[in-house]
């Protein structure tokens, strides 16, 4: 008969179930450390592109003013012209009036088209000195255009290197860690990610260290360093939440502990060395 994944994870040990989930860590700590090279980058390309957008449009919207304002200026001269015209129109009438009402009336005329050209003229330097300001807006927001468009393709550039050189190391990582992942209950594996995802650094297994958590640094109390040690239930740490293992629980051959205990011992040598010469 198949055994399936469940009776495999109830046959698990506590133990072996945290010592899947320090692999794992370590596995997700690595492929972080790859993201993290990117840094900030993809962020800022981000960023840069939704500037760059908002640039464009203000650039389409200035040239749409500035050609506003020159069709303004267009129009403001052809009615200047049209008041030009009937201005000779009604000055030539006045050489043959028949009576003063009539001359009157066209002298009001003339007065009118004058005071319309006057009008529409202020009307041009109005439009002029708009289409000068928005030109001035125009390049500037132009150049830096350009430099946001310069910045852009070289933070892609720079993000593309870096995606090319860690993508093979990041998909076999995430291969690995899909793998550990299968090997681990669903509540435990949702309980890691849960830490994980809150967690800054995104470490949700640590060891106890020097009689801390490795996660927070707060103390851990002797009695509960004890019940880590002996690894028969899964323990959190009461002041950050993440799970909590000794620093030991993968070290399958002793070989960390026998180093360690080595390095221990010469430290001791060395303090022991110290203070004999200190006393001669």
């Amino acid at each position: 008969m198949a055994t399936t994944k469940k009776d495999k994870e109830q046959q698990l040990s506590v133990e072996e179930k945290l010592q899947h989930l320090y692999e794992l860590q370590k596995i997700d700590t690595q492929i972080d450390k790859i993201r993290t090279l990117r840094g900030e980058l993809p962020l800022e390309v981000q960023d840069l592109e939704d500037e760059i957008a908002g640039l464009e449009t203000r650039l389409e919207n200035l040239k749409t003013e500035i050609s506003e304002a020159d069709k303004n200026i267009v129009q403001k001269k052809q009615e200047i012209t049209k008041a030009e015209e009937l201005i000779k129109k009604y000055s030539d009438q006045l050489d043959h009036v028949r009576n003063n009402r009539e001359y009157d009336a066209l002298n009001k005329e003339v007065e009118f088209q004058k005071l319309e050209i006057e009008l529409q003229q202020k009307r041009i330097r109005e439009s002029q000195k708009i289409k000068t300001e928005k030109e001035e807006y125009l390049a500037t927001a132009s150049n830096k255009y350009n430099d946001k468009k310069a910045d852009l393709d070289a933070k892609k550039t720079e993000l593309e290197d870096i995606i090319a050189e860690t993508h093979k190391d990041e998909e076999e990582l995430m291969k690995k860690s899909e793998q550990l992942a299968q090997n681990i209950e669903e509540r435990l594996l949702t309980a890691y990610n849960r830490i994980r995802s809150n967690a800054r650094n995104g470490l949700a297994v640590v060891t106890v260290d020097r009689d801390a958590c490795g996660g927070c640094f707060n103390n851990i109390p002797p009695q509960r360093q004890l019940d880590i040690r002996s690894r028969k239930k899964i323990i959190v740490c009461e002041y950050c939440g993440r799970i909590l293992i000794d620093k030991y629980i993968c070290d399958y051959d002793g070989s960390q502990q026998k180093a360690d205990l080595e390095a221990a011992m010469e430290a001791q040598k060395k303090k022991g060395r110290r203070i004999k010469k200190s006393e001669e």
